[in-house]
């Protein structure tokens, strides 16, 4: 999502093969070995396969939102909480999510460590609109697909809790054009297939 959401501001179009991850085809396997998405190949062949990467190349070609210069801070600053977020947050959300797949894994204690972090981005934006100022930057994008799915796994529950800064940032994301395209439901791609774009 938030690659895709890259892409799209840059103003760049690429091939696009969606995958199932359950059926991942030996076309993905051979580009990255560790055959996660997103993983792009540029025109010359360099494969960039970690989402925070894509973003950070597609908006070195071309930032017209500007998301690379948060307003209030620094691009490296911005990084670190991004940094913060996958290294703090995203282990605990998916034992809340999937506390099937880990051992030992408690939904209601992974559940409360999302929601003490999810406290920390609570008291930022309750001074700003944004993580880092007046207009989103990409920090914001990074992040907000994590706050996603932690609600998501549990919407009535998420939206009963007091953090009300935290909804209306994320409401804002779910309902920008940007997202609406990133979320387009496309077709699992097969050698041979006729060829799709994104954006289209």
């Amino acid at each position: 999502m938030r690659a895709r959401m890259s892409i799209l501001s840059a103003g760049i179009r690429c091939e696009l093969r969606e995958v199932v991850l359950r059926e991942k085809p030996a076309e993905l396997i051979a580009l990255s070995p560790k055959a996660t998405v997103p993983v792009l190949q540029l025109t010359e062949g360099t494969i960039i396969d970690e989402s925070l990467n894509i973003m950070l190349w597609a908006l070195e070609n071309y930032d017209p939102e500007n998301w690379l210069n948060p307003p209030n801070s620094s691009l490296t600053e911005a990084l670190e909480l991004v940094k913060k977020t996958e290294t703090q947050l995203k282990p605990n959300l998916d034992r809340y999510k999937y506390p099937d797949r880990y051992t030992g894994a408690n939904k209601i204690e992974h559940r409360g460590k999302c929601t003490k972090f999810i406290g920390i981005l609570e008291e930022i934006l309750s001074e700003m609109p944004y993580l880092f100022g007046k207009r989103a930057c990409i920090a914001d994008i990074a992040i907000f697909p994590f706050i996603r799915q932690f609600a998501n796994t549990d919407r009535n529950w998420f939206d009963k809790l007091p953090y009300q800064h935290t909804q209306a940032w994320l409401t804002k994301f779910l309902n920008s054009a940007h997202f609406d395209i990133a979320m387009k439901k496309y077709t699992q791609w097969h050698a041979g297939n006729v060829v799709m774009f994104f954006p289209e």
